[in-house]
């Protein structure tokens, strides 16, 4: 009789470990098919973003997304839209295996019942969970990425007199290490990540699973087609930027602002002079590429990480 709760609770330990295996495995393979699907969309965000605004009188170096896709590729070759992949590459695994493993283990917390289907509200509090969580780690990633795809956008501006020309993401971490407040500077502009990845993660998670319910007809989503996770994971990577875009535009630019001689003591900051020069279409740079990425890259994350979770069983 004393023995059986000591099984129990050995079993449930043992169960719970096979699914936090099973959903590193799963999201590794989802974060691998995002990257890969949205990094050259995500190339032409950054650099909408981080350009400066043009002098009275002068054009932008970009007029537009077709406009700098253009470019990169005149100047740097099909390569230059996969620039700073690296960085995302080496820390895909640990940031998507942490984003669903986290929302997981979330969803043990605030399931009422073992093996009982999660509500809407309840993937969305799972969602904010896991935005916490990858904020972490998407915070010095996105700082090298950002950097090493921002340097073209810079040059030729008068940022360009004290921008530093990184040779790669190491070379990147190496000078922010040796020149920028050491492992601090790393995350520079954890702030806005964190307003990102929490907001944005509640909504595109609680998005993705009234979705599949809608599709499904009812909370039992196992059965559903590969279509319909394609497009319930594409319009919830959707919903994700269409939130937190402009949070996002004020991360890019701090983490590319130069350390020397900044433009911007804060998020706050950013916002008022981004606003103030630009308007508010200023803290829209680079939303049709970024929405462009969102639904494809969501969509192969999504499906490449419900196919290798059900593999797994």
């Amino acid at each position: 009789m004393n023995e059986k709760p000591w099984c129990c609770i050995y079993e449930n330990i043992y169960l719970g470990m096979g699914d936090v295996a099973k959903d590193l495995a799963a999201g590794t393979v989802g974060g691998a098919a995002q990257l890969i699907c949205g990094h050259p969309f995500d190339t032409i965000k950054v650099k909408l973003q981080s350009q400066p605004a043009p002098l009275p009188g002068q054009l932008p170096k970009y007029s537009g997304a077709f406009d700098a896709v253009k470019q990169t590729i005149a100047a740097e070759g099909a390569r230059g839209l996969y620039k700073g992949m690296g960085a995302p590459l080496a820390t895909v695994a640990a940031f998507n295996a942490v984003l669903f493993t986290v929302r997981g283990q979330m969803e043990t917390l605030v399931r009422s019942n073992p093996g009982s289907p999660l509500t809407v509200d309840q993937q969305f509090v799972c969602g904010a969970g896991a935005g916490v969580a990858v904020s972490i780690l998407a915070c010095p990633t996105e700082l090298i990425k950002c950097r090493l795809q921002a340097q073209s956008a810079l040059a030729g501006s008068e940022t360009a007199t004290v921008a530093v020309k990184y040779g790669g993401p190491m070379d990147v971490a190496r000078h922010v290490l040796r020149s920028e407040g050491g492992v601090r500077g790393l995350f520079k502009g954890l702030v806005p990540t964190m307003g990102r990845e929490i907001p944005g993660n509640a909504i595109m998670f609680g998005v993705y699973e009234a979705l599949k319910q809608k599709f499904a007809g009812g909370t039992d989503t196992s059965g559903l087609s590969r279509g319909s996770l394609i497009v319930a994971g594409g319009l919830a990577g959707a919903s994700f930027w269409f939130l937190v875009y402009p949070t996002d535009v004020i991360k890019s630019v701090i983490q590319v602002d130069d350390h020397r001689n900044p433009k911007f003591s804060g998020s706050f900051d950013a916002f008022r002079k981004i606003r103030a020069t630009e308007g508010f279409k200023g803290l829209y740079k680079g939303f049709g590429p970024a929405m462009a990425r969102s639904v494809p890259a969501n969509a192969a994350c999504f499906l490449a990480y419900e196919m290798t979770r059900s593999a797994l069983g």
